[in-house]
């Protein structure tokens, strides 16, 4: 369910990123951020499923939960770091501005 998700998440930014050409909003860090996720959870399947073989297919609703929470909360913290990066980079200048009006 982590690898659904994030491969969800990884696809969407992507798609954001191929349809603004000046990536002044940083999309192509975001879904790379997503893909490294998405990548190292199918390390994960791939080692999870020569441990347990067809039983990786059967999970337990208990476990799908888990899994579903985990993978939200890896794109949640994605789109945090994204942020705070938007954020500090300031690349249309809107926060700079806000700054100066404010002082």
């Amino acid at each position: 369910m982590t690898l659904l998700i994030t491969v969800f998440a990884a696809v969407a930014a992507t798609l954001l990123w191929y349809r603004r050409k000046d990536d002044s909003m940083q999309f192509g860090f975001l879904s790379l951020m997503y893909w490294g996720a998405a990548l190292m959870w199918t390390v994960d399947a791939v080692f999870e499923y020569a441990e347990l073989g067809a039983d990786y297919f059967a999970p337990e609703a208990a476990d799908m939960l888990n899994d579903a929470f985990l993978g939200l909360s890896a794109v949640a913290l994605g789109l945090v770091i994204w942020l705070v990066r938007l954020l500090i980079m300031d690349p249309k200048g809107s926060v700079r501005m806000a700054l100066k009006k404010a002082a």
